[in-house]
């Protein structure tokens, strides 16, 4: 195996590592509730279709998700002007809360582990990582 794929494979598992933890410290919302309105809330009103082809779900299980949101108050539901058939889902006040909410949980639970965890030569290396995953997120193999 190469080093970029060694260095790939402990990336991978790293950071879904990181991100069960911090979800099971502070997600408020089922995983599905919680995808749903962060596509809401970063890229806008949406069909379910949509959502279902972002979420990599079928469109019965984003269905689902959205009037389970809809009943919890955070989506609403209004006609499609581009399509009759088809409606488009937008964010509540509640849900835009709530998705702050749990931004903010995830935030400080961050900020909390990098406080009690890592000395500070360790918050100074950890700092670079962001703008390294932003980089290596930009990457299309195609170009």
């Amino acid at each position: 195996m190469k080093n970029e794929e060694i260095l790939a494979d402990r990336l991978r598992e790293s950071v879904g590592r990181f991100v069960r933890v911090t979800r099971a410290h502070t997600d408020t919302l089922s995983g599905p509730h919680t995808s749903t309105l962060g596509l809401l809330s970063r890229e806008g009103d949406a069909t379910i279709a949509a959502l279902a082809q972002r979420r990599g779900v079928r469109h019965q299980s984003a269905s689902r998700t959205v009037l389970e949101l809809q009943d919890l108050g955070y989506v609403r539901r209004r006609p499609d002007p581009a399509d009759g058939r088809a409606v488009v889902v937008a964010l509540t006040d509640a849900g835009r809360e709530a998705v702050e909410a749990d931004r903010r949980a995830r935030r400080d639970w961050m900020a909390g582990a990098i406080a009690h965890t890592l000395d500070a030569d360790e918050r100074r290396q950890l700092e670079a990582l962001p703008g390294l995953l932003d980089k290596l997120s930009a990457h299309d193999e195609r170009s």
